[in-house]
């Protein structure tokens, strides 16, 4: 067995892994705060890539420039869903919140197909046939850049939530909105960054991955289910469960890829979620606190 095939195969694995993780800690954490699952977080991740294809195919912008308009729009996106959609909820409506997001991607991933069609669509620059050397690797630049950039957002959210004051209240209505709500924290506040942050990590996973894969209409459902499977396995809420248990997946999927069908690599996250769900049902990392 050829060992560069196989690092290959590990760095592609990290690679995806680091992009699950993004969306599934943006929607670990709207689920720990809000106590809300956005079934709609695919379409955010498709439309982050969509607007990076524009932007780079039809602006003529460079990567980083792409990269930082399309994460900064998503967080604005963000604020408006909370504003417009979630804040009318109030922590109770748990079936209202499937029901409205459900509703929500319905409409977003159907008007994006009527708008651009369903034909992939690839974004082709400078950097797409830029290679790294790594011992025998060459490894795509552009696929490093996206583990870079997934890097440093796993740094950003740590620091935001363990070492600034808004990070800490987040994690305080996560834990106890009641106790949270008493000692002066305005859950509406926390609730509203909270969304942003999240929409904002998927936008960002759908511009880093834009130049990497075909973008289309409908590339956030396979990631948003996944990113379900993923969060059930780290544990509801928990965000560095989520990210341990997304680059694992990413990881165990690269390997199987080199030598099963893709059907088989495909179930594997779905395997594993039911085997947690039978044995160890709060999840991997699952402690009974949140974010």
């Amino acid at each position: 067995m050829d060992p560069n095939f196989l690092l290959q195969l590990l760095i592609n694995g990290i690679v995806i892994g680091v992009i699950y993780a993004l969306i599934a800690m943006g929607l670990s954490l709207i689920f720990g705060v809000l106590e809300i699952v956005n079934f709609a977080h695919g379409e955010f991740y498709m439309l982050g890539a969509m607007l990076a294809y524009f932007l780079a195919s039809r602006a003529a912008l460079g990567y980083w420039p792409t990269i930082v308009i399309v994460t900064a729009v998503a967080v604005c996106v963000g604020f408006v869903l909370y504003e417009g959609l979630l804040s009318s909820l109030r922590g109770e409506g748990f079936e209202r919140s499937i029901l409205l997001t459900l509703g929500l991607s319905m409409v977003l991933q159907n008007g994006a197909v009527f708008l651009f069609t369903t034909t992939p669509k690839m974004i082709v620059s400078g950097l797409t046939y830029v290679n790294v050397g790594l011992g025998g690797l060459k490894v795509p630049l552009l696929r490093l850049y996206a583990l870079g950039l997934g890097l440093a957002a796993f740094v950003a959210l740590y620091l935001i939530l363990h070492r600034t004051r808004i990070g800490k209240a987040m994690r305080g209505a996560a834990q106890n909105r009641d106790a949270a709500l008493m000692v002066g924290i305005d859950p509406r506040a926390v609730s509203r960054l909270a969304v942003a942050i999240g929409i904002g990590l998927s936008g960002l996973a759908g511009a880093a991955l834009a130049p990497v894969y075909a973008v289309d209409p409908q590339m956030g459902i396979a990631f948003v289910f996944k990113a379900f499977a993923i969060i059930i396995i780290g544990g509801l809420g928990n965000i560095a469960g989520a990210a341990i248990a997304a680059v694992a997946l990413g990881v165990l999927e690269s390997l199987m890829s080199g030598f099963v069908p893709l059907v088989m690599v495909d179930a594997l996250a779905f395997v594993s979620m039911i085997a947690i769900l039978l044995f160890r049902p709060q999840g991997l990392f699952g402690q009974g606190v949140r974010v």
